[in-house]
């Protein structure tokens, strides 16, 4: 069942990298796929390079159990993402449109949210090992 699974999400992954390619190459607003692929290297680069490092140092230094780490990996990724947009609030060069929303309460429900989620894991977690220390050993 382990096997199936494994190659039917490999299959999956390949499936859907060969649809990214081919929308890659058939977009008629990309002019040079190239350019595409050295963002795509120094992302990469960035990511393994750098932020995985980071967190990971992190998350060993500072955060004692693995449902804490899962939370912080998730905050520092929403952060990632969000912070620009917050940075960037009220800064609409004459345009209301731009960035019309309120990133900042929306980034800061979003962190609370996943929080919220960590904190019932570890909950859940909690009652799991009690439910096993009252049943001792089998």
């Amino acid at each position: 069942m382990a096997r199936l699974l494994r190659t039917g999400t490999a299959l999956a992954g390949l499936a859907l990298m060969a649809y990214g390619l081919y929308g890659l190459l058939d977009d008629r607003y990309i002019t040079d796929p190239l350019d595409v692929l050295v963002w795509a290297v120094g992302g990469l680069v960035l990511h393994d390079g750098l932020w995985v490092p980071l967190v990971c140092l992190a998350g060993a230094r500072f955060a004692r159990g693995p449902v804490l780490r899962a939370w912080l990996i998730v905050a520092a990724a929403l952060t990632a993402v969000g912070l620009p947009a917050v940075l960037r609030a009220g800064d609409d060069h004459g345009n209301p449109t731009l960035l019309p929303l309120p990133y900042l309460r929306n980034y800061l429900l979003t962190l609370a949210a996943t929080a919220a989620v960590a904190l019932l894991g570890a909950a859940a977690v909690a009652v799991r090992r009690r439910r096993r220390r009252r049943a001792g050993p089998e």
